[in-house]
Formats: structure tokens, sequence, C-alpha cells
């Protein structure tokens, strides 16, 4: 995914809401790749193939980026349901569109680019989506200054502006697995972002663009180095180190192993009551991580080699997993054989109610409960 290193999507609330970031941030080293980000980007190559070549999803599995495999988990959990999310948001397959595009703004602000996931236009309207593939944090559509980055970008670039020039209406979709979030604008809301960003990235230009705090710098790589961060956390240092009373201290350090296992014990409650039907708020029950396992590996084995899989091929001490045999099957271009493979979580666990997730339906001991009032 390219980007400009004076902003791009990910960057353009920083800068405009602090222009002297830019320096300070040109300033660090090249910060480290992280397997997120890497996962992020894998993700992001395979779902633009797809939708390039046509070719099926699984044709991907097994392929790697920076170390990072397409498994299968990748693959259920996150690539379908993104896939997915373009049934949703063009059921009649009316959208002409184009993938992974590199827009800039020219000669308007010379330098400044970025790449966007999908462009694309059903009529007089146009389309804008956003992949996110990370679990972490939840992100809105309305008002995301990324897609009104791209936007605006897409609209000074030749090859995209088709998609969002003369349009009545403008659509956002952020696709974040499971999530589908819209947001609907306009060419005039896109030109008021732009003059921001415009102004933004001239004032950054001088040596004494201002800074400014907020939410902005949770992503930002300098914020180690920010005088305004820096002096904050010293002042409140300072004041918190003449205040501290070291005997209220000692005495909370031996409070420590207590009170982890009371949040131990509280996590633990939490999840006993949302298991049983109590709702807690702010809370949920989202499932762990999924995996494929044979429904019965003799049944299985019969099956695949019934399907033309030599069984010497299926079998080292055991059977290999159903994703290692499909593979295998790809190769003799053999397809699974249905109904000998199963998803199965490893079990339910503890999360607040805003993560993305889907909280899991604990329909059988519901169910159980209302039957028995019922006897």
């Amino acid at each position: 995914m390219q980007h400009s290193n004076i902003v791009g999507g990910s960057t353009a609330k920083r800068v405009i809401n602090c222009p002297g970031s830019v320096a300070l941030v040109q300033k660090m080293p090249p910060k480290p790749s992280s397997k997120y980000a890497d996962e992020g980007t894998l993700l992001h190559h395979v779902i633009a193939a797809v939708l390039e070549t046509g070719k099926p999803p699984e044709d991907f599995l097994g392929t790697f980026y920076n170390g990072v495999e397409l498994t299968e988990d990748r693959l259920e959990r996150k690539l379908l349901p993104a896939l997915a999310a373009l049934d949703e948001i063009d059921p009649d397959k009316l959208m002409e569109y184009d993938v992974e595009k590199v827009v800039g703004f020219g000669h308007v602000l010379p330098g400044v680019f970025g790449s966007a996931d999908l462009v694309g236009r059903i009529g007089d309207r146009g389309i804008l989506v956003d992949w996110k593939f990370g679990d972490g944090v939840a992100v809105e559509a309305e008002e995301n200054p990324q897609a009104l980055f791209y936007i605006a970008a897409a609209l000074h670039t030749t090859a995209t502006a088709w998609a969002f020039r003369d349009t009545e209406a403008i659509d956002v979709y952020i696709v974040q697995p499971p999530y589908v979030k819209k947001w609907t604008t306009d060419i005039a809301r896109v030109k008021r972002f732009e003059a921001e960003l415009i102004l933004a990235v001239r004032a950054a230009e001088q040596p004494d663009a201002p800074l400014k705090t907020g939410d902005h710098c949770r992503w930002c790589a300098a914020k180690s180095v920010c005088p305004l961060v820096t002096g904050a956390v010293e002042r409140a240092d300072r004041a918190a180190l003449k205040t501290v009373n070291v005997d209220d201290l000692a005495a909370a350090l031996d409070k420590i192993e207590t009170l982890e296992g009371w949040i131990k014990d509280a996590r633990e409650m939490a999840q006993t009551l949302l298991e049983n039907g109590v709702d807690v708020p702010g809370y949920k029950l989202v499932a762990k991580r999924a995996t494929r396992q044979w429904v019965d590996e003799d049944v299985a084995l019969t099956a695949l080699t019934e399907a033309g899989l030599n069984a010497s091929d299926a079998l080292l001490t055991e059977l290999r997993s159903p994703a290692q045999i499909e593979k295998m099957l790809k190769k003799h271009k053999i397809d699974m054989p249905e109904g000998i493979v199963v998803s199965v979580s490893t079990g339910n666990t503890l999360a607040s109610a805003d993560e993305p997730r889907p909280a899991v339906l604990q329909i059988g001991k519901r169910l159980a409960s209302a039957l028995g009032k019922l006897v």
C-alpha cells in the first residue's frame, strides 16, 4: 500500500490537526513493520488479486507476505467476509470499479498521494470501499478522514476521476469483518476537506508549524519526541513525585497480588453470568478462534480416498489437517468432499461491547431455561 511521507489517508487527520507533526515524523527512523501490519498488507494484496483476476480466493491459500501466510483461518475470518461485503454493497453487480489505485493531488499538492482500496461507481453514485482487517480498533465510516482523502485525491487523478466526477452522492464503506459501515456524503464535503488539507500541508512547510495534542496523537510515530507530549508527561511526573506518599505506595504494592486475583475472579464471574444469559453492561462473549477439524477421521480418510487421493499421501502418523489436505487436493485438482470438515471454536472469551467481533448467542442455555419454566 503506497502512501506519501508528507500526508496520506491514514495520517490526514493528524496532519490537519497538527501540521507540525510532519517535520517531527520525517526525522524519526523508519518504523519496523509488525505482524499485524504485514497481515493487513497480505490481505489487501490478496483481495485485490481476487477482484482483478476473478480467481477463487482459495487459490491464494499458502501465499506469503513478509513471512505472514494466508491460512485457512485468515481466509475464513477476514478475506471471505470482506468479499461477501461486496455482495451487500452491490447486490445487482452493477458497479464499475478499480482496486488498489494510487491517487494523488497532482500540482495542487505535489508529492501527496495514497493507495485507495476500491473506487467505483453505480449510476450517479460514487463508491469508496476501504478494507480494515485489524481487530483492535473499530473504524467508523462517518466523517472518515482517510476516505475523504482518497476521494479528493481520486478526483485529481486522471485514471480514477470518473468514479466521483459529477456524482449526486458518494457512498463510503468501511469493511471491517464482520462489519460493514456506510456513510453517504457529497462533493461539497470533499471539497471542504481538501481545502483543510491544503492549508495544513502549507502550514507544515513552515519552520514554526503549529503542534497540537489530541486523539490524533495515538498513531503518531513522533509522539515520543514531541515537545507537547513529552512536556506534559514530564510535568505530570514531577507533580506526581512531589505528592506521592511512599507509605501509601508500599501499602498499595502489598495489595497487588490480592487485586490481581480479584480482577481474575471478576472476569470469570462476568463470563459465567454472560454464559448463563445474564447481561453485563458494556461486555459480551465472543468466540475464540475457530479451527477446521475432521468430523470423523475414519470417514474423512475413506471419503478422501474415494475422491482420488492416495491414502499414503494423506497420512503421516495420522491424518493431516484439513488445510494441509486441501492443498494436496488442489494439486490433484480434486474438490474437498462435503460434510467431512467442521469449524470448531475453542470456546468463548470476555470482550468489551464495542469490540468488532460479534457476540456469541447462548441459544442452548436460554432455550433450556425457557423450556424449564414451562414444566
